[in-house]
């Protein structure tokens, strides 16, 4: 069942530039979705779009039912979709990061002893447990970056929207992040929609979609989109370098699958050929 679909949507700013362009799409329930396109594409429009901040100028965007230009329906458009920008500092509004992560749940009334499991909960996740008490004025920019994301893992949205949301953090933290994310799409069932150009960030995603002018231009697994290496680069994106570094070995001759899309799997095809020779 479709909990998001954009029907014939467009959006156009102030001064007349057009950032999404008659999109079609539906994204089913549980789905782990990946967002990718050159700067520019209509990524980050898209993802405001999904939660009401900002409203189609033609066609709609239906979450769960309802079209988010009904003002009367809009808290529960947020309540079913939160979004984790790529500025923390946007969204921090409480000078102690429990007080921090805990503000949205409170906002839609949630019992205080729930509050306190969702905070032990999205803390952990985070890896920001032993910070609970400290300043958030005093945080390094990834370290507030990680209490945002936990606020709104604390709301327990049905849909989870990453806006370029780890591009503060290091390869670790974002590793860490993904991983949150995995296991809430796995064990949760959480609808994850990640807005990201880290080309590496996407390879646990169910489907891919490219965005160009704001237009789907490609979608597909990750494998599926890796494999088109040239239609990428036409839109100025990279495949990952695992999956470059496997393509030229392949090549070079070197009896290799081309549809390698991490280092892990490449690690794993060097060393079954290094036990065959």
């Amino acid at each position: 069942m479709a909990i998001i679909k954009a029907e014939n949507a467009s959006f156009s700013y102030s001064d007349g530039f057009k950032a999404i362009d008659n999109l079609n799409i539906e994204i089913s329930s549980g789905e782990y979705i990946a967002v990718i396109g050159k700067n520019g594409s209509g990524k980050s429009t898209f993802a405001r779009l999904l939660n009401g901040l900002i409203t189609p100028t033609n066609g709609s965007i239906i979450v769960d039912g309802i079209d988010t230009k009904d003002k009367k329906s809009l808290q529960r458009v947020r309540k079913t979709v939160g979004v984790v920008f790529q500025n923390p500092d946007n969204q921090l509004v409480a000078s102690i990061v429990e007080d921090d992560i805990a503000f949205g749940a409170e906002n839609i009334g949630v019992k205080r002893e729930e509050i306190e499991k969702r905070v032990e909960f999205a803390l952990s996740a985070v890896n920001m447990t032993e910070f609970r008490k400290r300043s958030s004025s005093r945080l390094s920019g990834g370290q507030k970056q990680r209490v945002a994301i936990a606020g709104v893992l604390a709301l327990m949205p049905e849909v989870l929207v990453l806006d370029e949301s780890t591009s503060m953090l290091d390869p670790k933290g974002r590793e860490e992040v993904i991983a949150v994310t995995e296991k809430l799409n796995k064990e949760k069932g959480m609808t994850i929609i990640t807005v990201t150009h880290y080309m590496d960030e996407i390879i646990r995603a169910d489907r891919v979609i490219v965005l160009d002018s704001g237009k789907v231009v490609m979608q597909g697994t990750p494998k599926e989109i890796f494999s088109k290496r040239e239609e990428l680069e036409r839109f100025n994106l990279a495949v990952p370098l695992s999956t470059k570094m496997a393509q030229k070995l392949y090549d070079s001759g070197v009896a290799i699958t081309e549809n390698i899309i991490n280092k892990e799997q490449l690690a794993e095809a060097l060393c079954k050929l290094m036990q065959r020779g």
